[in-house]
């Protein structure tokens, strides 16, 4: 698996970069949320990447963050009727942030705007992805709108790390919560998530 890309950037358009590493040009599709933050070709770049094996080629997915990276992959590997291109259009036509609020808050109407995401689309994801993104994500969107205390940031991120590994949104919240009861604000996200794992909340 090419888990990452650091090289230079011969070609980039809204779609797709060229990546030239040690004498070799990758090809690779893009969201327009990662376009937007590439540096000029010519200079250095560092991509994360997803592998897609198909019958009749190999396909490399770039992105510039990795929640871009983790929200392709949660789209592809949980929404059913939801492929690679579609996740590259949610992924250009919302930001994660804004993506994981809108889910959980069940809005259908704004996610149905985007390109190639139609009504029932729309429905299917918030009913596949509600119990993954939950109030982890109304807090992403909250944070992304009206900034987060650090000590509910700090809990925010841990939550997402354990939906990442696997939890459910309620198991995750509960371990992370009761990790902080137990270890103090001053805990990092790394403390938090060890606790909550040790306490076999899954």
């Amino acid at each position: 698996m090419i888990t990452f890309l650091r090289g230079r950037l011969t070609e980039a358009l809204p779609t797709q970069v060229v990546v030239e590493v040690n004498g070799v040009g990758y090809e690779i599709l893009i969201p327009l949320s990662s376009f937007d933050r590439l540096p000029a070709p010519g200079q250095e770049v560092h991509l994360l990447t997803h592998l897609a094996v198909r019958e009749d080629a190999h396909v490399l997915y770039g992105f510039v963050t990795g929640g871009e990276r983790d929200l392709f992959r949660l789209l592809i590997n949980t929404v059913s009727g939801i492929g690679p291109r579609t996740a590259l259009n949610i992924l250009s036509g919302m930001s994660v942030s804004a993506f994981r609020g809108a889910v959980a808050n069940s809005d259908v109407k704004a996610l149905s705007r985007i390109s190639g995401v139609g009504k029932k689309t729309a429905e299917r994801i918030v009913v596949e992805l509600r119990d993954k993104v939950g109030l982890a994500g109304a807090l992403e969107a909250a944070s992304a709108e009206h900034g987060l205390a650090p000590k509910d940031q700090k809990v925010n991120d841990a939550v997402m790390a354990l939906l990442a590994l696997g939890y459910k949104q309620p198991e995750a919240h509960e371990a992370v919560r009761a990790s902080q009861a137990v270890l103090g604000e001053a805990a990092t996200v790394e403390d938090l998530v060890r606790a909550a794992l040790k306490q076999g909340a899954r």
